[in-house]
């Protein structure tokens, strides 16, 4: 699913007409932060099956452990990282905070794997949510985080053309 951007056409600024020289090419990672490394790794790793690719101190902290988890090359778009803190006080949801992070599988049977696998686990998670654009589930890892995977599609072009994407509020339901 390539977009104009990734395929070095050039996008118009937000909300007006004309080239854009600097672009977004896509998500290269999240950080998040962990009260206990091993317990993080033990999640993304070996339940996600994620590859721990990179060790290293934090570049602003040097005191604090920063580990980057992704799929078996490290390539930006798959990486997760962790930075350990672990006598910070717990986070709270609110302005400022991010709800969820959604990695995404390639089919609604993979989806449904996940849940099976989850569960058999004993990690608990929700049903398959029909999300419209893509179906999925949700989970919290360790430290409280918010997991939600993802089909990838069938897409934000399930019910408009994408030329008109983005132009009008859509109610899903």
């Amino acid at each position: 699913m390539a977009t104009e951007a990734s395929q070095g056409a050039p996008a118009g600024p937000p909300g007006g007409a004309g080239e854009r020289r600097l672009r977004i090419a896509g998500l290269h990672h999240l950080t998040l932060i962990c009260s206990d490394l091993e317990r993080s790794v033990a999640f993304y790793r070996d339940l996600l099956g994620m590859r721990l690719v990179k060790q290293t101190r934090n570049f602003d902290d040097p005191e604090a452990r920063h580990l980057y988890l992704g799929d078996s090359e490290g390539a930006p778009g798959t990486v997760v990282s962790l930075l350990e803190y672990p006598r910070m006080d717990p986070g709270r949801a609110g302005v400022g905070s991010t709800h969820h992070f959604a990695l995404c599988v390639e089919s609604e049977d993979e989806l449904h794997g996940w849940r099976a696998y989850l569960q058999s686990r004993g990690v608990g998670c929700t049903e398959v949510l029909d999300r419209t654009y893509f179906k999925s589930i949700y989970l919290r890892d360790p430290d409280g985080h918010v997991v939600e995977i993802a089909t990838r599609g069938p897409g934000f072009t399930v019910d408009e053309p994408v030329e008109d994407l983005g132009r009008r509020v859509i109610d899903p339901r």
